[in-house]
């Protein structure tokens, strides 16, 4: 029996997981799934390099899947693709925040939306402002998905949360088992992992890591 999808509540929670960009099909969807076994509820799509066919095709596959596991589908970049292929989010980054009361008149209330902010709090507080509903702060620590993003710090991370108090915050940037502890600690409400998981020989086991090592901090 399929499980829909919940978005009763509007925020992520937890172990957000990225899918790396650039896999093939079968290779995205084996990660996909193996992260989704594992107990992984939020899964982010990226695909700049595709057409967007190609593109729509992968995330309707994905869209499956994780209705399947009552998983939640954050789509980055792309409001088109969130909307076409009925996923939960989309994530956009800097260029988005002035057009944020149109995108959310397109997507409705229903979806969530993401923004990168790397380490600006004023950008932040305007894109809190103008509707979104998580920011992203990163990276926290030295990342090998984006190594050219300046660390950040757990201590920013604190301030952040400070600054923000009733807000969902992301954190990202060279998050694993070792350290997504702290990451809670100093006030995010969910940790992104790109490489930390799907760099891992067996995702599902890392995922439950994961999960565990969150839920216990």
């Amino acid at each position: 029996m399929l499980q829909k999808t919940s978005m009763e509540q509007k925020y992520i929670r937890g172990v957000y997981a990225i899918l790396p960009a650039d896999l093939d099909t079968d290779c995205l969807l084996e990660k996909a799934e193996n992260a989704l076994k594992g107990g992984i509820q939020t899964l982010q799509f990226r695909d700049k390099k595709s057409a967007y066919k190609r593109a729509f095709k992968r995330a309707k596959a994905l869209r499956e899947c994780t209705t399947v596991y009552g998983a939640q589908l954050i789509i980055n970049d792309s409001v088109q693709l969130a909307n076409e292929a009925h996923a939960d989010g989309v994530h956009l980054g800097r260029d988005d925040v002035a057009k944020l009361a149109n995108i959310r008149a397109d997507v409705g209330d229903h979806m969530l939306i993401g923004i990168t902010c790397r380490a600006d709090a004023m950008f932040a507080k305007l894109a809190l402002e103008h509707g979104a509903d998580y920011v992203s702060f990163g990276a926290v620590f030295g990342s090998r998905s984006k190594p050219d993003v300046p660390v950040l710090g757990l201590p920013r991370l604190n301030k952040a949360r400070q600054m923000f108090p009733d807000s969902n915050i992301c954190a990202i940037g060279g998050i694993t088992t070792e350290n997504i502890a702290s990451i809670k600690h100093a006030g995010a409400t969910s940790a992104a992992i790109i490489s930390g998981l799907f760099s891992a020989d067996h995702i599902e086991s890392k995922a439950r890591e994961l999960i565990e090592r969150w839920n216990k901090a």
